[in-house]
């Protein structure tokens, strides 16, 4: 029989934990009873492996939908996806989604007090190219309440998601800014139990990537294993 190789597991402390006291829903969905470990088999290491033809041609301009430009402080979104060794990873798919400059998600679940902006729906997707390189244009979203826990905002944040070798490898996380005041009131943040591993979270605001009377430029790389991997959510 044909050995396999897993995936290698996550370096202790660098994730969130599954159950964090602060974090509610954690507490209401984690199992009880420890996970068990089942080793890799074929089917997780290999595909089917969603590419540009599954998501269609790439979506990087989230500031201008149904014909008008979005509301808000444009800025850009780049940086590399590479591994532990610093080596591009070329072909990665990656998914972004947020709320709008005013704190709101273009979805129907969203019902919080804010503005709806027609011209920003949220959402995009590119793929890394031969350097394992992106790059987003979006606008800089709003906090917003989330009833966590009494006078609950969430830090301004974008999600991602990236697709690997095959659709059970996909990975989520979140990116935040650096000097955010929310970030210690905020559990999502704090449940990952490393310092630095929380900062690895936070965009890096960079001159050079920023454009002249247009949009700044921030930088956020994605290192998906090894002692700097950015950390997940499991």
């Amino acid at each position: 029989m044909e050995s396999v190789t897993g995936f290698r597991r996550p370096a202790g402390g660098t994730n969130p934990l599954n159950a964090w006291d602060a974090y509610g829903s954690t507490v209401k969905r984690t199992p009880k009873r420890a996970p068990v470990r089942i080793d890799h088999t074929l089917t997780e290491v290999t595909g089917p492996a969603p590419g540009a033809a599954e998501f269609g041609p790439s979506v990087t301009d989230l500031t201008h939908h149904a014909g008008g430009e979005a509301v808000g402080e444009r800025m850009t979104v780049s940086g590399f996806v590479v591994d532990e060794d610093g080596r591009p990873l070329p072909n990665t798919v990656i998914e972004i989604w947020q709320c709008n400059a005013a704190g709101r998600y273009a979805h129907p679940v969203d019902q919080h007090d804010a503005p709806l902006d027609p011209h920003f729906l949220g959402v995009g997707h590119a793929m890394t190219d031969a350097d394992g390189a992106y790059r987003f244009l979006t606008v800089r979203p709003g906090a917003y309440p989330w009833r966590n826990h009494k006078n609950a905002w969430r830090p301004p944040h974008i999600h991602f998601g990236l697709f690997g070798p095959g659709f059970a490898t996909r990975l989520i996380t979140q990116m935040y800014f650096a000097g955010d005041p929310l970030l210690p009131f905020d559990p999502i943040y704090n449940s990952i139990p490393d310092a630095a591993a929380r900062e690895r979270l936070c965009a890096r605001f960079e001159m050079d990537l920023t454009q002249p009377e247009f949009a700044l430029g921030y930088r956020f790389d994605f290192v998906l294993r090894g002692r700097d991997a950015t950390p997940m959510e499991t």
